[in-house]
């Protein structure tokens, strides 16, 4: 659940309105002096009975009413020009601060959340706001104003008429006392029913061929109509509760109308009360229907717009990532003096390499016992050398509720080479990489980069320095180029060249229509798996990261394919920190170094050959994958 908003929703639906104020008090302004010209009407009316009942000439006052109609017609008109236009700014302005949170929430949150409700908070949400924030505030201090003028001039022109009036408006204040909350409540509960179904349809597009493949496409459809149906109701609730605000303030006003007609005609009759008087007063009657119902739809809107400011601010509320303002001076803080490194806590083996026997089983090449010696903390800002990451007893777990990740993982990758983590699923792999990337923090321990805390360095600077190569290998909608120098804006042309060259596109681009510029389609629906994989490579290599990480990159290769990208990640790792997640090992055979993880722990850290001879467990997956000599040979 996402958690409440503590700010003050009127307080902060006003703040949304304040950069507009300006043109809300022109839009004000002309909206109000057209229901004084409104408001003028009925006298003028009363002008016209009159001339005819004296026998005056009508020319002056015909034409004066008729300037009054129209006059008011046509100031009210540009004063509600004026506050839509305003209302649409009012809305770009939430949308882009909405979306800026959005795009900059941490990965846990969104990991946690429905991707179609956060899009309806950014959609039917901020529309809510467009009438609220300009019209409805203004007209709630319009209708207010000539309310309070329409009840003077009744006063004036008679105060028995007034009394019966005066209940009446009464009567509808208590009654939207009554109705107003509970139309807040509903709408904010349709507008969670609309999320809620948003959220169902995405579960659909987000395995769109799943779905068709397994012929559920009725048991999605039956979900989906249940959420249209939930949100149905509540809209329902909303249009009832709106209808009975409206019904009570009709039925008010007829009722007043009548007394007034009846107690009014009977005082004509009986010579206390002129007719233009009474005709006056029943014009302003009908007249006072409008700001009345100015202020009951105002109200109504204000409820929509506070139930939507809470929605919106919600996600405000949120945990964001800071990658624009983050304090550098943190960093050092954050920084390990190389020369104090050796004999770190959890190093030894004893809580990193069960059943390893610590690091005896690693033998010299960098095992968990005997972590390498760590460049200078000011690495990150020598460009030209890879970077160094070590991981000094890691615990993580994703969420408090859930058992434990990663229990006191502890190794080092250090300088160029190629670092692979294996192991059964579920052993914490693609973990590692988060905590590296920082999607997620630590739960305890550290996780170093050239020997600063990466909670400590700037999410930027962090990770400008990593290329990133997902297990799921995701492109986005748009053409070839958006993808590849998605991550590396200002690549040239000979860039894109050389690794479209080193990733093995040359095909690709060549059967794209449009090539470099070819549309690749939604999700890259027109690739290959193999094809997503390579275009995700190719986009971390043209960053030139420092530290490149690789899940699963060669998963949905070929094995022609498969030995190519091994090249490419042989080629890279001669100047470039390679860490690979792997489950093919005859990928990592030639890696520098391989972490043996298993159920959230380092067993052992070895190259290939030494590993198959002090771990069982490498051993099994290296004999399960036919790169082991049978036990005993």
């Amino acid at each position: 659940m996402l958690r409440a908003a503590p700010r003050a929703p009127l307080r902060r639906l006003l703040s949304l309105a304040r950069p507009h104020l300006r043109i809300l008090l022109l839009g004000g302004a002309l909206t109000l002096l057209g229901g004084a010209v409104g408001l003028a009407q009925p006298l003028v009316a009363k002008y016209v009975i009159d001339a005819l009942g004296a026998g005056d000439p009508l020319l002056t006052p015909v034409l004066l009413l008729a300037a009054a109609v129209v006059g008011g017609a046509l100031i009210g008109a540009a004063g509600s020009f004026l506050l839509e236009r305003t209302g649409q700014g009012v809305v770009l302005d939430v949308r882009r601060g909405l979306a800026g949170s959005l795009v900059r929430l941490r990965v846990a949150e969104v990991d946690r959340l429905t991707p179609g409700d956060l899009v309806a908070r950014l959609t039917a949400d901020t529309t809510l706001l467009r009438t609220v924030t300009t019209s409805g505030l203004t007209d709630l201090v319009t209708g207010a104003v000539l309310l309070v003028g329409g009840i003077v001039v009744m006063a004036v022109l008679d105060p028995v008429l007034f009394l019966v009036t005066l209940g009446m408006i009464l009567v509808v204040g208590v009654l939207m006392t009554l109705v107003l909350p509970r139309i807040g409540r509903a709408t904010q509960e349709a507008q969670a029913a609309l999320g809620a179904m948003g959220g169902r349809l995405e579960r659909v597009f987000g395995a769109f061929r799943t779905v068709k493949a397994s012929s559920a496409e009725d048991t999605e459809l039956a979900r989906l109509d249940e959420a249209a149906v939930e949100s149905w109701r509540k809209g329902v609730a909303v249009a009832g509760w709106s209808a009975l605000s409206g019904t009570f303030t009709g039925l008010t006003v007829n009722t007043a109308f009548l007394v007034v007609l009846a107690l009014g005609g009977g005082r004509v009759a009986a010579g206390s009360l002129e007719v233009s008087t009474l005709i006056a007063f029943l014009l302003l009657l009908f007249y006072l229907m409008q700001p009345i119902g100015m202020l009951v739809t105002a109200l109504t809107d204000l409820q929509a717009g506070l139930a939507a400011v809470r929605r919106i601010d919600e996600v405000a509320e949120l945990d964001r990532e800071d990658t624009r303002a983050e304090a550098v001076a943190g960093t050092a803080a954050g920084r390990v003096d190389a020369g104090g490194m050796d004999g770190m806590d959890g190093m030894d083996g004893t809580d990193g390499a069960d059943g390893a026997d610590g690091a005896d089983g690693a033998g010299g090449t960098g095992g968990a016992g005997a972590p390498e010696r760590q460049e200078a903390p000011d690495a990150l800002e020598r460009p030209e050398t890879p970077a160094s990451v070590v991981f000094e007893d890691v615990a993580f777990r994703y969420r408090p509720e859930l058992p434990p990740v990663h229990h006191g993982v502890s190794f080092a990758a250090s300088g160029a080479g190629l670092t692979a983590l294996v192991g059964p699923s579920g052993a914490g792999k693609t973990t590692v990489f988060s905590l590296i990337e920082r999607f997620y923090d630590a739960t305890s321990g550290r996780v170093l980069l050239d020997g600063a805390d990466v909670r400590h360095r700037p999410l930027r600077d962090l990770r400008a320095r990593i290329g990133y190569v997902e297990q799921d290998a995701p492109v986005l909608e748009g053409t070839l180029r958006e993808n590849l120098t998605l991550a590396a804006p200002d690549a040239t042309a000979d860039d894109l060249a050389e690794v479209v060259a080193r990733a093995r596109l040359t095909d690709l681009v060549a059967r794209l229509p449009g090539g470099l510029d070819g549309v690749i389609g939604h999700r890259g629906v027109t690739l290959s798996g193999g094809e997503r994989q390579r275009v995700a490579i190719a986009r971390a290599l043209l960053r030139r990261p420092r530290l490149l990480l690789m899940d699963e990159a060669t998963s949905q290769l070929d094995a022609a394919n498969e030995g190519a990208l091994k090249e490419v990640m042989l080629d890279a790792a001669r100047t470039t920190n390679v860490i690979v997640v792997a489950h093919r090992l005859s990928t990592v055979t030639g890696a520098d170094r391989i972490v043996v993880m298993d159920a959230g722990r380092v067993r052992a850290v070895g190259t290939h050959a030494e590993l198959l001879e002090a771990d069982d467990l490498y051993r099994d997956l290296a004999a399960g994958q036919l790169l082991a000599p049978a036990h005993g040979q």
